[in-house]
């Protein structure tokens, strides 16, 4: 299978776990974008040799540079460096992985220049998802989810797509404080919430994780991917991380999908769509297991959640309100200026915000200064 693949944010979790299956598979990577890692940005360079590199902080765009010289290595910085690197023609397959909103405008680039999108940006979708789906499919792209419950449902519905969805049951593993009280959670320390019981992650979608703002923004992801409301997607404390998600229909059959609580399988089955081939993780073994728990959640404790069914609801530019109260409140608390409850506190204050207007790039950029302003005017 001949694949070509570009990684947008090849030094984190994500990308680095992508290049393993590239890796696997034989497929050429065109290009590589890292924000700030140099040394490992250099270590994939030299490894997987792609014509063009970006990293995208500015400030070490000249040592960055001075690193790879003896390289035939293209490299890029900043912004327009990775909306470059995504509209490139030759890119093949355009993976999102950076963290935060920074990935939007990359992904409408990569949507002008029609290559296929494998995303594990969250933020695109939650902060722009009317304006990329509707352009997506004016420009005729596809966007392949790689969250692993996003890509459960994609999977699910895999040969369904003539009958209709009734409702998404998506999957949450509860984070590390699932069960405990809001009176528990008052001294949770940043070292305490970056210990996920089942997945291997970058800090801020751990704290997500924690918080379980992270289901919160996967159910605005689902409502943009999949064409439904927020009422019909059902949230599921699933502590196993076995069952990543699954799909009724009108009949009241519940088709899933199952596997280890490794992202090479969704990563892998972004680039490899629609084939399936072996993949470099391990089998799931039920029996190992023994026994699969489900919980509902508890939206009373961890706010996070009911503040992104609500700002998913209102539509518009509520979802990028508590997104980016949320940025930033996760980089104050990990550097111990907020406490873990005001994470919460504050994602569901920012929603007393009036934010009018379409779903535009300047209109986002806006309403994200609105909700950072409002956070820092708050602590």
């Amino acid at each position: 299978m001949s694949k070509t693949v570009t990684i947008l944010g090849s030094t984190g979790s994500i990308g680095t776990q992508a290049l393993t299956v590239c890796k696997a598979n034989g497929f050429a990577v065109h290009a590589l974008a890292a924000h700030q890692n140099e040394d490992l940005l250099e270590e994939q360079t030299r490894a997987f040799h792609p014509k063009r590199v970006c990293i995208s902080d500015p400030a070490h765009y000249e040592s960055f540079c001075t690193r790879v010289a003896d390289l035939p290595v293209d490299v890029l910085t900043g912004l327009d460096g990775l909306c470059e690197l995504a509209g490139d023609q030759d890119a093949g397959i355009v993976l999102n992985s950076v963290m935060g909103m920074i990935g939007l405008r990359p992904t409408l680039a990569a949507i002008e220049a029609g290559n296929t999108i494998a995303l594990a940006n969250k933020e695109t979708l939650v902060t722009g998802g009317e304006l990329v789906m509707r352009r997506a499919s004016e420009k005729k792209v596809k966007i392949l989810p790689v969250d692993s419950e996003h890509s459960a449902i994609f999977q699910c519905l895999e040969g369904y797509r003539h009958c209709h969805l009734n409702k998404i049951l998506l999957t949450a593993s509860g984070g590390p404080f699932f069960g405990m009280t809001r009176e528990q959670l008052n001294d949770i320390t940043p070292e305490r919430a970056l210990k996920h019981p089942n997945w291997s992650m970058g800090a801020k979608i751990t704290i997500d994780s924690a918080t379980m703002m992270n289901k919160g923004l996967e159910v605005i992801e689902a409502v943009h991917l999949f064409g439904v409301t927020a009422d019909q997607i059902e949230v599921v404390v699933h502590r196993e991380s076995v069952v990543h998600s699954l799909v009724e229909f009108d009949d009241y059959s519940v088709i899933g999908q199952l596997g280890v609580p490794d992202m090479k399988i969704p990563i892998q089955y972004a680039l490899t769509y629609p084939d399936r081939v072996a993949c470099p993780t391990g089998r799931l073994s039920l029996t190992d297991y023994q026994k699969l728990t489900f919980y509902k959640p508890d939206p009373d404790t961890f706010i996070c959640l009911k503040a992104a069914m609500e700002a998913i609801r209102r539509g518009g530019l509520y979802p990028t309100l508590v997104n980016c109260a949320n940025e930033l409140l996760v980089t104050l608390f990990l550097q111990r200026k907020v406490s873990f409850l005001q994470i919460g506190d504050l994602v569901n204050e920012v929603l007393t915000l009036t934010c009018d207007g379409a779903v535009t790039v300047e209109n986002i950029l806006s309403a994200k200064e609105q909700a950072e302003e409002f956070v820092l005017s708050r602590i």
